[in-house]
Order: C-alpha cells, then structure tokens, then sequence
C-alpha cells in the first residue's frame, strides 16, 4: 500500500447504519492494518541470475536508491536463497522502487493482531466436567497409533509463529535445550515488543505472559507435544517430537508481517521439518508476503500447517492471511461432542442445578431473587419493547427473560433501563447450541425447558433465589454441534478460487497446557487450536514414512484423500457441509499413514464459467501388496450460496443444486505398483449466477477396505461480474463510497489543512480487489460507467456498466493511495475489525510531494477479479463531487 493517508479500519456493529459520519471520523486511525509507508521488497535471487549478473546485491539495490536522493529506513534483511531474498524499509515513495533493478515484487507490511482462541478458561486439576481428554483421538485415529508405539519420535517441528513457550511446565519437559522437549528456537522480538516498537531479539522463546504458543506448540488433546500421565489425562499428537519455537509476539499487542517473514525463515533455515502458524489476518488473496514464503517452504519439502480463522460470522470469500499459502495446510476446527458449560442452582425451589451457556461462571456473588419480564412462555417479543413503568428497580435481580425475534442486546438494553445487572435468556427454541452475542451485559443463554419450569414456578407464587457458584460448577454438556465444523471457523475460497481451508481438525474445546504463571491449563477453542493438531499429525506422518521432501510434498495430498467428510448438521437428511469450510473433511490420521492407495491431485479447481476446467485427471496408484479393483463415485455437498452484491454472512445458506459428473470408466483394478489415470468431466448446476454459488464436492475411489477421494470446487458464475466496490446504503444508511468534511455535512468544501479542516473519505469493498487505487484527478475529470452514475435498487443487483478509454487515458494529478491484492470488507454484525475503511487527507501526495492549490475530484477504481489492470473497463470506479485544496 502507498499512502499519504491514515488506511483505518473502522469499527463495525448494527449501531453503525445510525451513526454520524463526524463520529466515524473521529475512529479513523484505530485499526490500522498496515504498517504506514513500509514495504517488504522481493529481489532477484542470485541464483536466478546469470554468472555475469551475479554481483547485483542488496547493497547495490540500496546505492541505487541513494543515487537519486531517496531517503529509506531498513527494518529487515532476507537472504534465503530459493526462498526469499529481499528487505522490509520504510519510505515515502514507493513508486520509485519499480524502477530499480532486480526488485521482483513490493508488498505492504500488514499488522496481524495478537492470537486469540476464540474461547478461553483457565482450568485446574479440581475442575469436573472437563471434556473427555482422549475424545479427539479417538475421532481422527490418533489413539490407535499411540498404541502402536507412534509418538512422533525424530520429527522437528517448529512453532515459529507465535507467542513463544513456557519451557519450565512440567508437562512441556522443564528445560530448554538439547536434550529436553523444547529442543531449541529463537525470539525475534522480545517481551515488550507491541507491532508498533522496535523488536529486542535474544536466544531465548520463553513466555510467560501470553500463553498462546503453549497450545500451538505443546498441548494437549490433539496438541503436538504434552507428555502423558498427567493430572488429565491427556497426551499430545506427537508427544516424542522435538519441538522448537520461534517468537514473534511480545507480551501486549500484535506483530508486522516483516516480523513473521523473518520468523518462517528463521525456521526454515534451522532445517524444521514442520511449521505451524496458529495466527491469521485479513487475507483473502494468497499473494500476502507470509502466505508467498509459508508457500515456498510447502514448495521446498518442508510441511506448513496454518490457521484457517475464527472468523465463519464474516461469511465466504473470508479466508486467513497466512493460512492461504497456496502449498500450506490451512486447518478449519469440528468441535468436540462435550461442551464444558458452567451450571447455576436455586434456592426456593427443588431442581437440579441448571446448565448456563457459559464456559467461566459469570461473576455474580451471593443469591439474587429472579424476576421475570413475563409469565407467558410463549411470548415471542418478551423486553422487545421498553419495559412498563410499573416495573421495579431491577438491580437486585436476576431477570429472567425469553428469546425473542428482536436481538438480546435489545431486550437487555431495555432491562438495564431499569438497572438490571444479571440477565438470563432462556431458549425458544431457536437451539441451546452457542452462546448468544451479549454485548457488554451479564447475561447468559439457558435451556426453553428450563425457562419454562422457572417462569412456572414464578407463576405459581414461589419465590426463587439464583447463585452462581464460582468453583466446582463445571459440567459436561453434551453439544449438539458435537463433530460438526465449528461454526467460527472462516469460510473460503480465497478470492483467486483456490480452495481453502485444505482439511478439518479438533479445535473446539481443547484442553491445553497454558504458562505456568497463568495457571498452567486451560480450555480453547479455535482453528489455533486445530492447527497444532495437524503439526502433530505431520509428525507422525514423518515417522512412520521417513523425512524426505517426496513425503512432505505429498502430505497434504494423503491427508485429504483420506479425510472423513462431516455434516453440516445432525438432523436426518442435512447436507455434507460445504467443502470451503471444512475442506476436505475431518482428518483420519491412522488412515491416512496406512493408506495403500494414493490419488494426485487431491483438489480439483474447476475455476469459474468463464475460466472452466470441466476436464479433470486423477492419478491413482496401488501401493498394496495384492491387486485392488476400483469404484468410482461421486458425493456432491451442500452448494454455498454465497451472496449476491453483499456477501452472506455465516452460516452460508446451502442449497441442493449440485454439479453433475461423468467418468471415462467407473470401475478398473490395478496391481500392485500400478498407476492409472482416471478422468471425471463436470458440469456446473444450472443456478442463479447472481447469487454466486460455490459448489463442491467428492470423488469416491473406493477399493475393499479403502475409501480414498479428490476434493472439488467450482464456481458457477463469472467471477469478473461479482462488484467490487459496495454502493448500497447498507452500512451506514448512506450511500457509499462518501467524501465529506470532519462534520459529514459538508458535501463540497475548499480545506485548509489546518486545524482538523480536511476531508474524509469513506468507502466499503463488497470483493477484494487485485488492484485498489485512490487518485487525485482535475476537475473537470468525467469517467464514463462510474458507478456513482449507476441506479442501486433494494436487492442490490444494479447493472454492471462499462467504461470507456484505457487505464492510462484518465488524466491523473497524483497517486493518493494503492493497495495491492486488498481484502473485502465484512458484512457481519458481529464482527467489529472490517466493516468500513476509509481515508483521512493530508495535503501531500502518496510520494509526500505537496498537493498544489486547486479544484479537484478524487477517484476510486477497485480492478475485478481476472480484470486487464490496463484496461479502465474492467475496474469498478467512482468520482467524488469537486473539491478544493487551499493551503496558505
């Protein structure tokens, strides 16, 4: 990205449709997702470079940029031959780096928050109702290799992007070194290092303060590296490999994409033979400086797992940076069949304690008489409404009330309007399977049956008193989601078609080691969870297989071939889950180490309708010892309609429209040794493009006792059509893109710059885009096919219009901002990290040269996906009213 302005990432939520556009200015600069003006430059490898040309260096690239008076500040330096040659600097203007010799590619410096499951408690050895400890190696085989004697034993894996470890648990080996679990690492930035402060490296990954890298690296219950008999009676994936981690989070804050460049190369230097990254940002496109070298090192023989995200509410085309590294492993989570839930009792009334939708007590001391907001237990718009004046004060209460068809933070805003403190929302029905959004209020979803009983008892005249015990009320709930796709986990594809997430694990409700300080156990759930799942399941790959670049490129492949394809629900008759959430399904180690039949490729990429590849060949060889006869079959799921102009937001809607198959053969039998292509021919359902539909699916190649597949997706529509700037009114009630004032009243102004006067651009991705640029045109600057000329009807389906002319042909003053490769915004009410981005002006260009006096407009052009870059009709483009620069 290059930019003279704050890129900001504004916070989202149901609230914004009516907030004032000055008070959405006021947040600009809250959540950058880049560092300002610093870039990861890619050069030509030496070794790409012919023996005469072989002195061209970094120093060489650097006097060239001193020779013509351009000012850098150097962060990073790579030299990872076949994998990354390269620096991260600081400067203002960019553009001039295009123009030196040997530089390959030059890619912004996102920040990446720091890791966080997506549920967390601390738990001790006196906790009941923890989950079963061994559950999630029962389901993936685990178990039946452990008693084997497979326990990882000679893999390395490196945990290198992460938050460090705590060594001294007793559990993770108590040392440090050779010789011990943790074998070895590296901490590139020290305890106090933010994302925002300059990196304090020393030899030593210890971390007591943040805990993540403790389940990345080393916990348990399908977490690489816990030694078993312990308290809980837990083992990790792969509790005899050697672990090595590799910090790059401090205590606080969050990390540079430069920082975590340095992180995969540091490990891959120190020969691991297995990375994994339990972290991920905004993404979307597999072109991110991380996801290019995680690729790389895939490419190279080493095996990558990557979280795939926690973020399933934002909808599809929502993958993870780096978890879509093109060769890399990224890991969607299932859920475990227990739920840890904590559990209330009452005084009053004979009843056994009552299961609450939380996994920490909520912090209410003492008993507390319950009220409820109404005796009708069928009432379905129960404190939809303000509350009636006859209505006591509520804050010695704990208010009972029904779900209803309005949010719950409505019915508890009007509950606190009466000082409320304690809620409880029983069910209706709507399903006792997560917990409920509760903003910042004490509140917690219970069970309709035991609602009705309570409001009943109310009813009948008996007063009830609830306590929340605080110790020893944890219970094992039996989750109806239980082996399904965790609902956080993010949806794909990415926005270049590639099929993301790769494969399912466990990751929800995982009992962990955690640092020694905070408590040493605790319960998550997360794809960072999941991810360390596979690490460990790579590392019994390699020690059952052998260490070898031919095994680590072919890992994937085998774990996805023999992967269990999950539900996406336990109701008779539900679809198999869409394939761009759980990939290829649920990972079945055992089957995947022994399994004789090998298929390649084990993902199909049929691309969109106007890039088809109806034509598939699968390369199926007999490893076995005895001739195998082979059936081939196909298995369509669950077709995710993924939204029109807007992006549906998680759960995806899933509809029976599937593709269609043919085979050249449907049976034939191979020797031992053998290898035989066969060939599947596709054609995509007959849908309604408009909606976008991504389908997928399996090809069965099933043998006595093996049932191996192929994974495949495609999307049945153009993917150029899908709008790429958001004109709707949706977000926030106006229509967007928007330039206005610090007030947001002013439509046209002339500013000063001085003082806070200077003008405010607002605007929303409804896709990402391969290509965004902000420029500074004349005024009397017309694009044709504009999309601000364009009528928004209510669906959102108004007509793509075509602009004239060439890219070149705009008469352009200065660049204001470019961002390469920039992901979609997020249509989710829940989510509050990418709901709006905007620009606050200066009055400099993005080369930081001073924008002359004048009457300008500013264009936004956004290229489509598969669009020419030099073609001006293949961007989504808008042209803000005139605007005045007047600086004294």
């Amino acid at each position: 990205m290059r930019s003279a302005f704050g890129v900001t990432l504004l916070g989202a939520g149901m609230a914004l449709a009516s907030t004032p556009i000055s008070s959405l200015i006021a947040q600009a600069g809250n959540n950058l997702v880049t560092v300002p003006n610093r870039f990861i430059v890619e050069f030509q490898s030496p070794a790409d470079l012919p023996q005469t040309r072989r002195s061209t260096s970094t120093a060489n690239i650097y006097a060239s940029l001193r020779q013509r008076q351009i000012s850098f500040d150097i962060h990073h330096e790579y030299n990872s031959p076949g994998l990354f040659v390269g620096v991260s600097l600081t400067l203002n203007d960019v553009s001039s780096l295009r123009s030196t010799a040997g530089v390959v590619a030059i890619r912004p410096v996102k920040l990446f928050d720091r890791p966080s499951p997506f549920d967390f408690k601390n738990v001790s050895e006196g906790d009941s109702g923890l989950p079963d400890s061994e559950g999630t190696h029962i389901i993936t085989g685990v178990d039946r290799l452990h008693a084997q004697g497979i326990t990882g034993t000679a893999s390395k894996s490196g945990c290198n992007i992460d938050t460090g470890v705590d060594y001294t648990h007793k559990y993770l080996g108590a040392g440090f070194g050779p010789g011990f679990k943790v074998a070895g690492g590296y901490d590139l930035v020290g305890d106090a290092y933010t994302g925002a402060n300059t990196p304090v490296p020393d030899a030593d990954p210890l971390d007591q303060c943040a805990g993540h890298g403790d389940y990345c690296c080393f916990s348990f219950d399908g977490i690489i590296g816990c030694n078993p008999n312990n308290p809980f009676n837990v083992s990790g994936v792969a509790y005899d490999a050697e672990i090595y981690a590799f910090r790059i989070f401090g205590c606080l804050g969050g990390s540079a994409e430069d920082v975590i460049v340095a992180g995969l190369l540091k490990a891959a230097d120190a020969d691991m033979d297995i990375l994994t990254l339990s972290l991920g940002g905004l993404g979307g496109w597999t072109e991110g400086t991380a996801a290019v070298v995680a690729s790389r090192i895939a490419a190279s023989g080493k095996i990558v797992t990557i979280a795939a995200g926690n973020s399933g509410d934002a909808g599809p085309w929502y993958s993870s940076n780096p978890g879509n590294a093109i060769d890399a492993i990224s890991v969607a989570s299932s859920d475990s069949p227990i739920i840890p839930l904590q559990s209330l009792t009452l005084q009053g009334s004979t009843h056994a304690p009552i299961v609450y939708f939380s996994s920490v007590p909520l912090p209410v001391n003492g008993s507390l008489p319950l009220y409820a907001t109404s005796k009708n237990t069928t009432v379905t718009d129960d404190a939809c409404s303000p509350l009636p004046a006859s209505t006591p004060d509520l804050s010695t209460f704990v208010v009972l009330v029904r779900r209803a068809t309005c949010a719950v933070t409505v019915q508890l805003a009007h509950l606190a309007a009466f000082n409320a403190s304690v809620a409880l929302i029983y069910d209706d029905g709507t399903g006792f399977t997560a917990a409920i959004s509760v903003g910042n209020f004490t509140a917690a979803l219970i069970q309709a049956s035991d609602g009705i009983f309570l409001v009943q008892q109310l009813a009948a005249g008996t007063a009830v008193n609830v306590t929340f015990p605080q110790e020893g009320a944890l219970v094992q709930f039996p989750d109806p989601k239980g082996g399904l796709v965790s609902a956080f986990t993010s949806y794909g594809p990415t926005e270049d078609l590639f099929f993301k997430p790769a494969i399912t694990a466990p990751g929800g409700h995982i009992l962990s080691t955690w640092p020694v300080p905070l408590g040493g156990w605790a319960l998550l759930s997360g794809t960072s969870m999941a991810t360390p799942f596979m690490a460990g399941s790579a590392a019994l790959l390699l020690s059952v297989k052998g260490k070898s670049a031919e095994v680590a490129a072919t890992a994937r492949s085998v774990f996805q071939s023999t992967a269990k394809p999950l539900a996406s629900d336990h109701t008779d008759g539900a679809l198999v889950q869409t394939a761009i959430q759980q990939g290829a399904g649920l990972v079945q180690v055992y089957d995947a180490l022994f399994a004789t039949t090998i298929i390649s490729p084990a993902e199909l990429l049929l691309n969109d309708t106007a890039h088809f590849v109806g034509t598939q060949k699968i390369a199926v060889t007999n490893t076995g010892k005895s001739p195998k006869t082979y059936v081939l079959k196909h298995s369509p799921v669950g077709t995710a309609v993924t939204g029109s102009i807007l992006p549906a937001s998680g759960p995806i809607p899933l509809s029976t429209d599937y593709a269609s198959v043919s085979f050249d053969e449907e049976t034939f039998t191979l020797n031992p040794g053998q290898t035989h292509d066969v060939v599947a021919t596709f054609t995509p359902p007959k849908v309604d493009a408009t909606t976008f539909p991504v389908y997928s699916g399996f090809i069965h190649i099933v043998s006595d006792g093996e049932d191996v597949h192929a994974s495949y997706m495609g999307l049945a529509a153009s993917i150029r059509d899908k709008a790429v700037l958001d004109t709707s009114t949706k977000a926030l009630g106006v229509q967007l893109p928007l330039l206005e004032d610090p007030s947001g009243t002013n439509a046209t102004a002339n500013y000063t710059f001085v003082n806070g006067d200077e003008p405010f651009l607002l605007w929303r991705l409804a896709f990402g885009t391969a290509l965004l640029r902000v420029d500074l045109v004349t005024a009397d600057t017309a694009v044709p096919g504009t999309v601000n000329g364009r009528d928004v009807v209510p669906t959102f389906t108004f007509p793509q219009g075509e602009s004239g002319g060439t890219f070149s042909n705009i008469n352009v003053v200065g660049p204001i901002l470019e961002h390469d490769y920039a992901p979609r915004n997020d249509e989710s009410l829940v989510s509050d990290l990418n709901f709006v981005s905007g620009l606050n002006m200066t009055n400099t260009f993005a080369n930081g040269t001073v924008i002359p006096n004048g009457s300008y407009k500013v264009l936004i052009r956004a290229l489509r996906v598969t669009g020419d870059p030099d073609n001006e009709a293949d961007y989504d483009a808008w042209l803000s009213q005139t605007m005045g620069v007047f600086v004294t």
